[in-house]
C-alpha cells in the first residue's frame, strides 16, 4: 500500500479513551495492548498528566487508544487540569474503558459515594462503556463473580471484561469487544506511527517516570520536566538533549541531587537507556535541577507544559 492510500482504505476504526481512578492500571493496559513502552508507569497515582494516543495497528482495524489522566476531585490547578484532560477526552470517542481496580475493595462505607462519584464521571457520555475490572490475579477467584455481578447492576455497560493488565490475562477480550462496536473508516494513522506524541515530549515523560520511581514521597508531585534542547548529530549518530526537572521548593534540590550528585546521575542513567530504545540510537543526557516556586499554580507554566 502506498503511504498515502491508507487514509482510503476501510478498516473498524475508531477513538478509544481510557478513563477510571488514579493507579487503575489505564498506562499499563495500552502499553500491553499496543505491545510497547508509549505511557509512563509507575506504582504513584497520578502519574500520567496528559492524554496520551496509542495507535493499535491490525489487518483489519486501527484502534487510536487514548490514555488520560486519573479522574478524581482536584483541589489545585495542576489536578483540575489533569481532571479536565481526562473528562475531555470521554467527548466524540467511539468506545471507553473505564478501569477499576479491583485488588483494592473498598470499605463497605465508601462503596456508595464511589459508586457515585464512578456514575458522575460517566454522565452524559454518549459513547459505549466497558468496564475493565483490572488486577484479577490478585483477587481470589470467589470474589470475582459477586464484583462482577455488583458493577454490573451499577450501570449498563456494554461489557464487563475481567483483566490482568500487568501479566496480559484476558486482555484480548478488550480488542475482541472493540472490533464489534468500532466502524468501518478510514485509518486515522499511517501503520508505522505509534502515537501521536513527539519525541521531546515522550523524552520528558520517561525523565519524570525515573523521578517518579527513585525519589519518595512528595517529590514526585512537585516535578515537571522540560526539555531545554534535543540535536541529532547525523555524522556521530548521536542525540544531545538537555533537560531540567523542575522542582516547587528549594529544599527539594538535594533529595532528586542526592549525595555528590548521585541521585541525579542514577536518574539520568535509567532515563538515557529508555530514551535510546525510544530513537533508536546513542543519547547524551544532561540534567540540570531548576526550582520554580509553587509552579503547579502557575497557569503560565502549565500552558508552557501543554495543560
Amino acid at each position: 500500500m502506498k503511504e498515502s492510500d491508507f487514509l482510503f482504505e476501510k478498516v473498524h476504526s475508531g477513538m478509544v479513551a481510557i478513563a477510571g481512578p488514579p493507579n487503575a492500571g489505564k498506562s499499563t493496559l495500552m502499553n500491553q495492548l499496543l505491545g510497547q513502552k508509549i505511557s509512563i508507569v509507575t506504582s504513584k497515582p497520578q502519574t500520567t498528566r496528559n492524554r496520551i494516543a496509542g495507535v493499535l495497528n491490525g489487518d483489519d482495524y486501527q484502534v487510536v487508544l487514548l490514555d488520560t489522566p486519573g479522574l478524581h476531585r482536584a483541589r489545585q490547578p495542576l489536578n483540575e487540569e489533569m481532571v479536565r484532560i481526562a473528562m475531555e477526552s470521554l467527548k466524540d470517542v467511539d468506545a471507553v474503558l473505564y478501569m477499576i481496580d479491583v485488588a483494592l475493595p473498598l470499605p463497605p462505607k465508601q462503596e456508595a459515594a464511589k459508586s457515585k462519584e464512578m456514575l458522575e464521571q460517566m454522565d452524559g457520555v454518549q459513547a459505549p462503556i466497558l468496564l475493565i475490572l483490572n488486577k484479577v490475579d490478585l483477587l481470589e477467584k470467589e470474589k470475582l463473580l459477586p464484583v462482577i455481578k455488583r458493577y454490573s447492576d451499577l450501570y449498563p455497560f456494554h461489557a464487563v471484561l475481567p483483566l490482568s493488565a500487568l501479566t496480559g490475562e484476558a486482555t484480548d477480550t478488550v480488542l475482541l469487544e472493540l472490533l464489534q462496536i468500532l466502524p468501518l473508516g478510514p485509518r486515522y494513522f499511517p501503520e508505522d506511527i505509534p502515537t501521536d506524541a513527539s519525541e521531546r515530549f515522550l523524552t520528558a515523560e520517561i525523565i519524570r517516570e525515573k523521578v517518579f520511581m527513585q525519589t519518595g514521597q512528595e517529590i514526585p508531585y512537585s516535578c515537571a520536566v522540560t526539555i531545554e534542547s534535543f540535536k541529532d548529530d547525523s555524522l556521530t549518530k548521536k542525540t544531545t538533549i538537555h533537560a531540567s526537572i523542575v522542582l516547587e521548593r528549594a529544599s527539594q534540590k538535594g533529595i532528586v541531587i542526592g549525595k555528590g550528585g548521585s541521585k541525579l546521575k542514577s536518574i539520568g542513567i535509567a532515563a538515557r537507556k529508555d530514551i535510546e530504545k525510544l530513537i533508536g540510537q546513542k543519547v547524551v543526557l544532561k540534567l540540570w535541577v531548576k526550582v520554580r516556586k509553587n509552579w503547579s499554580k502557575d497557569e503560565r507554566f502549565l500552558r508552557e507544559l501543554g495543560f
